[in-house]
């Protein structure tokens, strides 16, 4: 089954992102059949804010990393990290990833659609084969916040070439089923608090993400552990030193050398 397949599968693709390597290991060793990258987390890691287009090549060097996986990758590019078409299809071309999320955002505002239908028109004459989800940040920013603003967009996004469409910060029932039933392609939403991955399929979503959750959760499960020395509290279970250390040594014998080795 494609990376394009699991998203015609009988259940929604649920896709979680990784921030580091060990991060996407783990969601492997669950047994998840794809994996994506949180532009967030990744920002987050070398201490960058979001949306500022600094996870470039710590992006690039994730991806890397994770193509000896046995997964699909897919990779958060912000929203190209150039406004140049041309510069974003060779950039998305050479990176290894099965697919790519694109916002068209910047500086936390809209863009025009013409800028992001540019570049996905322009990633899919260079690499044909690369999944594109178009992002629509207008829920996101509350910004032309209706479903037919949204749906404008959307078109020129399938025009352009996309393979499907993603509406974070979209969690009414009545506006996922309106969208999902008006978009020729797949539905992409984040996680949905009080909404099941049934739910969703009910209303037509064929991906849902986790985006920046997981990193979110481990930094908030990170700092619960060293409360709980300190107060004297029990201790969270957690997955043994061996078993990470074996995940890590699988890795990098799927990996081979490191770049950087001798």
């Amino acid at each position: 089954m494609s990376f394009r397949d699991l998203h015609y599968a009988d259940r929604p693709l649920l896709l979680p992102n990784a921030w580091d390597v060990g991060s996407a290991l783990a969601f492997v060793a669950a047994g998840f059949p794809a994996v994506g990258t949180t532009s967030f987390g990744v920002n987050a890691s070398t201490g960058r804010p979001d949306a500022e287009g600094a996870s470039r090549e710590a992006t690039v060097a994730l991806i890397r990393a994770l193509s000896a996986l046995p997964v699909y990758v897919t990779a958060d590019i912000e929203d190209g990290f150039s406004d140049d078409p041309a510069w974003v299809a060779d950039f998305v071309g050479g990176l290894g990833a099965d697919g790519v999320n694109l916002e068209d955002s910047a500086g936390g505002r809209l863009v025009d659609p013409g800028i992001p239908s540019a570049k996905i028109t322009a990633i899919k004459q260079a690499a044909p084969d690369i999944f594109v989800n178009a992002r629509i940040d207008s829920y996101w920013f509350h910004e032309e916040d209706t479903v037919p603003a949204v749906l404008e967009r959307a078109k020129a996004y399938a025009d352009a070439g996309a393979d499907g469409i993603f509406v974070p910060g979209a969690t009414d029932p009545a506006t996922l089923e309106e969208l999902a039933a008006a978009i020729p392609l797949p539905l992409n939403v984040l996680v949905v608090p009080g909404l099941t991955l049934d739910d969703l399929q009910t209303l037509g979503v064929r991906r849902v993400s986790t985006g920046s959750l997981p990193y979110r959760a481990a930094i908030d499960a990170a700092v619960d552990v060293a409360e709980a020395v300190r107060d004297g509290r029990e201790v969270p279970t957690a997955t043994s030193y061996a078993e990470s250390q074996r995940r890590l040594l699988e890795f990098a014998r799927a990996a081979g050398p490191h770049p950087d080795s001798d």
